[in-house]
């Protein structure tokens, strides 16, 4: 679905190639498809801060286009961009590896770019020319250490049995938290037991029915880490109903309002602080910055700090 912008979504090709104002006010087109922005808060929250960024910015035109997760849509979206002949294309993948051919023709067409949020597989490394985003991996392993220091201050980290709620397979930023967290908890916590892993989806309603089933499947269960808070929160959800909330750490990723909130509460307890006003602006940013000819890393990531119950006075509250 193409969004309008009051002087940067042309919605046909005849129109950016032809609209005067565009002529008169653009320096560059660039072209962005989005993963989901309809399936949780930091997707949506992240388009309107993209096309806020681009309004605020004359010499830049952008067409805006949503594949609503679908792997085959965004690969045809990529396509009518490269016909379209934009100056950049920032792709939020579906999918880290189905995407790959059409980051390819964008390279092949020499039309740079730019990866954000959740990076493609190594394969398609040499068609890009940057990824703006977080650190996924290092995210991971953050939450393990969120999670082991816990289970240190209750005494409980010789014993302690955690189960894993993990976002959509085939996602990069799934596998790369999921990766993290599982290589840095054992480092970290070398007693604690992960005794289960089943993907959430990155869906509060479809991570509570996992989490229900971890319930009656496990009489024992100290913590629960979800790949983002949206999930973490339905797990959470899941456990208060069973009346077993008070003896889990819940630990998550990407703090949306629903986490921080809980963690307010006391019934949450980490998170990986994560802004999508962030992460939409320096995936514009990195786009211009290529366009310009700065000198850009291919990895370039933005900072997402630990955020749990103690520190939390030190972060705004999401608005996302």
């Amino acid at each position: 679905m193409k969004k309008t912008m009051k002087f940067a979504l042309a919605c046909t090709t005849a129109m950016i190639g032809t609209s005067a104002l565009a002529e008169a006010h653009a320096s560059y087109t660039i072209g962005i498809t989005q993963n989901n922005v309809g399936v949780d808060s930091y997707q949506t929250t992240y388009e309107q801060a993209f096309i806020a960024a681009a309004e605020a910015n004359e010499n830049v035109e952008v067409v805006v286009l949503d594949a609503g997760g679908d792997v085959a849509r965004q690969i045809a979206q990529m396509e009518d961009l490269i016909q379209q002949e934009v100056d950049a294309i920032i792709i939020w993948p579906t999918n880290g590896e189905a995407v790959i051919p059409a980051v390819r023709k964008a390279h092949q067409a020499d039309i740079p770019v730019i990866v954000t949020n959740s990076n493609i597989a190594e394969a398609g490394f040499d068609f890009v020319a940057s990824f703006s985003g977080p650190d996924n991996v290092t995210q991971g392993a953050r939450s393990a250490e969120i999670m082991c220091d816990r289970f240190k201050d209750l005494g409980i980290e010789n014993e302690a049995k955690v189960v894993h709620i993990t976002g959509q397979p085939g996602y990069t930023t799934a596998i790369e938290r999921a990766q993290g967290f599982n290589d840095r908890l054992p480092e970290v916590c070398p007693n604690v037991e992960q005794i289960d892993e089943q993907p959430g989806d990155w869906n509060r309603e479809k991570s509570q029915q996992v989490m229900e089933a971890f319930l009656v499947k496990y009489d024992d269960i100290d913590g629960v880490y979800s790949g983002d808070d949206n999930m973490g929160v339905g797990a959470m959800n899941a456990a208060i109903a069973a009346g077993r909330a008070d003896g889990i750490t819940f630990v998550g990723a990407t703090n949306f309002a629903v986490g921080y909130e809980a963690m307010a509460e006391g019934t949450y307890w980490g998170s990986i602080y994560q802004s999508p006003v962030d992460d939409a602006e320096a995936a514009l940013k990195t786009a211009i910055d290529v366009l310009s000819g700065e000198d850009v890393p291919f990895l370039n990531y933005f900072d997402t700090p630990k955020i749990t119950q103690e520190n939390m006075d030190e972060f705004s509250k999401p608005v996302f």
